[in-house]
């Protein structure tokens, strides 16, 4: 595992941009069918966009219809973790950035095959690393 990557506040709210903050450290949620990435379909992968961790590949990519970028699975390795979030009323699997701890949506167990689970992620808090350069 890469060492985890420790900021103050102040620290994160200078390198992020104000939306990439409200959602990566405030556990906030882009709008839905909006984001950069939702129907993105370029072969690559899926960084962290607060620290550069390896988090999915396009190939476990796929359109769920939710509205944020769906994904199967996460890359190999523990540059993701999940976390129980009884937020908002509701009991849900959160997910986060193993390296960093920036929150980057969701996974529900009602994804394809062959995992059977839904990553449901904001694009604002992914940057892509398209296959064969940036």
């Amino acid at each position: 595992m890469k060492e985890k990557v420790v900021k103050t506040e102040e620290e994160w709210r200078g390198l992020l941009t104000p939306e990439q903050y409200r959602v990566a450290r405030e556990k906030g949620t882009e709008r839905p069918f909006t984001g950069e990435y939702y129907r993105n379909g370029d072969a690559g992968t899926y960084l962290c966009a607060a620290c550069g961790a390896e988090l999915f590949t396009s190939d476990a990519k796929f359109d769920s219809g939710c509205g944020w970028p769906s994904f199967y699975e996460p890359k190999e390795g523990d540059n993701v973790r999940t976390q129980l979030d009884t937020s908002h009323g509701m009991v849900r699997t959160e997910v986060l950035c193993g390296t960093c701890d920036s929150h980057l949506g969701h996974v529900f167990d009602d994804g394809p095959r062959p995992t059977g689970l839904r990553y449901c992620i904001n694009s604002v808090v992914l940057k892509l690393k398209k296959d064969g350069g940036e």
